[in-house]
C-alpha cells in the first residue's frame, strides 16, 4: 500500500496533516524529522510533507534535515511540500533566506495566486487561508518559482516542478483554510500520483489476522475496559479475533460519570455477551487517594499509578486461574502518543496521559490495536464491528474522569453535585437532537461560592461551567452557538435540580487559545 510520510517538526497540526490524507484514502503516517534516511528509503514513501513548528530555521538548536534529504527525494523522484515551519526549511537549505518580520499574519488571511500551477489548480486567483507565523521568506533559491502572495507576505507559496519540491505558508490542513484540502488533493494526486488505497474495511481483515498470529491459538490478553470509544473498539476487535481468551477488567475509580459502572456491565456483560468481563469497585480507594489533592497533574498521577495498583491485583489473581494470559491491551490512538511522548523531538509534551504499562515483573506484553488510528477511524471500525451507536457515538472523555473537571480537590459531595449536572446537561443535549453534532458537552465544577436567591432564601453555593464545543478531531475547537432558550433550560434545571449550584455560566471559548478541558 502507498504511504505518505509527514515529518515532524514540532507543530500543533502535524497529525491534523496525517488525518487530511487519510481522508484522501491515502494511508499516511508520521515520522520525526530527524528520520534515518535509510528508513524513508525502505519505506519509499509516494509523497513527504514537512510540518510547520514552534522554531525558526536560522536558529542554532532549530531542527533541520540533513542535506541528503533532498539527494534522495530527488533521485527518487518523491514529490516534498513544506507547510509554514518546513516551508522556511526548504529554502533555508536550497540557497534561499527566511528572516523574522515586522508584520507578523494570524489567523485568516487573503491569498493571491501569481503563477499558475498544478499546486493550486482549479482555484481562483483569490483565496482565504490561515496563517500563524513570524518569520518570511524574504530570498527565493534558484530553480523555484513564486506561487502565491498575501499583503504582507511575498513568498506565500513557491515551487520547483523539475525536484518536486513546494511550500506553503499557510495551513492547508485546517478547516479554516476553505480550500485546503483542494490544495492537499492537488499535491496528493495530481503531483505525486497517489492511489486511493486506504480503506477500513482492509484495516479490519487485515488487523484481525495480526492479532491472531501475534497472540497465537492458546495465549489469552487482558484488557483495562474503561466503556469509552478506544476501549470499546479495542475490547469488539479483539473478542473478534480471540473471542473468549480476552479477559476486560473494569476498575469503578470513582470519577466516573453518572450510573456509568452500571451502564457499562449491562453493555458489555448482558448486551454483547462478553464472558470474560470482571468489575472491581475501587471507588473508596481512589477517594482516598485523592483526598485534598488539588494539582491537576498530580491527580492524574494518583489515579494512573492507583490504577495500576488495582489492575495489577486483579491481574495476578486472573492469572492463577488463567496462566496463559500473556498480553496488555491498550485503547491507545495516534492522538495519544503525541500528547504522551511526542512523534518529534521538538514537539511539547501537552499533558501525561493515563495509559500507563504495567510493571516488567509482570512479563505481558503489550499490544495497541489502535495505535496508529484517529478517532474518527476508530468510531468508523466499531460501528463496523458491530457495537452499538451509543457506545460509538460517546463524547470524548478524560481518563481521570471527572477528577480533571473539578477544579482543585475532590470529594463525594462535589462528585454527585458534578455528575448529577453533568446527567441534566446530557439530557437536554440528547433531547434537542444535537448531541451527535457536538464533539463535547460536559459540566466543570467550580470551586467558588457565590450569592444567590431561591425563593425567599438568600443561598450561597457553587458555580458550573458548561463546555460545549464543535470540532473534527480535536485539534482545534470552536464554542458551541447554541440556541439561547436551550441554554436557559439547561441552566434553569441545573439550579432548580442540583442541590450545591445556584450559578450557571456558559464557557465561549475557543481552542486555541484555550484547551477543551479545563485541566
Amino acid at each position: 500500500m502507498e504511504i505518505v510520510i509527514i515529518l515532524d517538526f514540532g507543530g500543533q497540526y502535524a497529525h491534523l496533516i496525517t488525518r487530511r490524507i487519510r481522508d484522501l484514502g491515502v494511508y499516511s503516517e508520521i515520522r520525526p524529522f530527524d528520520v534515518d534516511i535509510e528508513i524513508l528509503k525502505e519505506i519509499n514513501p509516494k509523497a513527504i510533507i514537512l510540518s510547520g513548528g514552534p522554531g525558526s530555521v536560522y536558529e542554532d538548536a532549530s531542527p533541520q534535515l540533513n542535506q541528503e534529504f533532498f539527494q534522495f527525494t530527488t533521485k527518487s523522484k518523491i514529490p516534498v511540500l513544506g507547510i509554514c515551519y518546513g516551508h522556511h526549511l526548504i529554502m533555508h537549505l536550497l540557497g534561499g533566506k527566511t528572516e523574522p518580520k515586522e508584520n507578523k499574519e494570524y489567523g485568516k488571511t487573503e491569498l493571491i495566486i501569481v503563477e499558475q500551477n498544478i499546486l493550486f489548480d482549479s482555484l481562483e486567483k483569490k483565496q482565504v487561508v490561515w496563517m500563524s507565523h513570524g518569520d518570511q521568506i524574504t530570498k527565493i533559491a534558484n530553480g523555484f518559482k513564486v506561487y502565491a502572495k498575501t499583503e504582507t507576505c511575498p513568498v506565500a507559496a513557491y515551487g520547483n516542478q523539475e525536484k518536486l519540491l513546494y511550500g506553503v505558508q499557510f495551513h492547508p490542513e485546517v478547516s479554516n483554510t476553505p480550500n485546503g484540502i483542494q490544495i492537499l488533493e492537488n499535491f496528493i494526486f495530481k503531483i505525486a500520483k497517489c492511489k486511493k488505497e486506504w480503506k477500513l474495511e482492509g484495516w479490519i481483515i487485515n488487523s484481525i489476522e495480526e492479532i491472531r498470529n501475534q497472540i497465537g491459538p492458546n495465549n489469552k490478553v487482558i484488557l483495562g475496559l474503561s466503556g469509552g470509544v478506544d476501549s470499546s473498539v479495542t475490547a469488539a476487535l479483539l473478542h473478534k479475533a480471540i473471542g473468549n481468551r480476552l479477559h476486560c477488567i473494569f476498575v469503578n475509580n470513582g470519577v466516573l460519570r453518572k450510573n456509568e459502572e452500571i451502564e457499562v456491565q449491562e453493555t458489555f456483560r448482558e448486551n454483547l455477551k462478553f464472558e470474560n468481563f470482571h468489575y472491581v469497585d475501587a471507588e473508596d480507594l481512589f477517594l482516598q487517594r485523592l483526598a485534598n489533592v488539588e494539582d491537576p497533574e498530580e491527580k492524574r498521577r494518583i489515579i494512573g499509578h492507583t490504577f495500576i495498583e488495582v489492575f495489577e491485583s486483579k491481574t495476578i489473581e486472573l492469572d492463577q486461574a488463567h496462566p496463559d494470559i500473556k498480553y496488555l491491551a491498550q485503547g491507545t490512538i495516534y492522538p495519544d502518543r503525541v500528547e504522551t511522548s511526542a512523534t518529534s523531538k521538538s514537539s511539547a509534551k501537552i499533558k501525561s496521559h493515563h495509559n500507563l504499562t504495567l510493571p516488567d515483573n509482570m512479563n505481558l506484553k503489550i499490544i495497541e490495536p489502535l495505535r496508529d488510528l484517529y478517532k474518527d477511524e476508530v468510531r468508523n471500525i466499531g460501528l463496523k464491528l458491530g457495537l452499538p451507536e451509543y457506545i460509538i457515538n460517546r463524547h470524548p472523555f478524560p481518563g481521570p474522569g471527572l477528577a480533571v473537571r473539578i477544579l482543585g480537590a475532590i470529594d463525594k459531595k462535589k462528585l454527585t453535585i458534578l455528575r448529577n449536572a453533568d446527567a441534566i446537561l446530557i439530557e437536554e443535549i440528547l433531547n434537542a437532537g444535537i448531541y451527535e453534532q457536538i464533539w463535547q458537552a460536559f459540566c466543570v465544577f467550580l470551586p467558588l461560592k457565590t450569592v444567590g436567591i431561591m425563593g425567599d432564601h438568600r443561598t450561597y453555593e457553587y458555580i458550573c461551567s458548561i463546555r460545549i464545543v464543535e470540532s473534527i478531531d480535536a485539534m482545534t475547537a470552536n464554542f458551541s452557538k447554541l440556541d439561547w432558550n436551550l441554554l436557559e433550560r439547561i441552566s434553569t434545571r441545573i439550579a432548580n435540580e442540583v442541590k450545591g449550584i445556584n450559578r450557571v455560566v456558559y464557557d465561549i471559548s475557543n481552542k486555541p487559545p484555550s484547551t477543551i478541558e479545563y485541566e
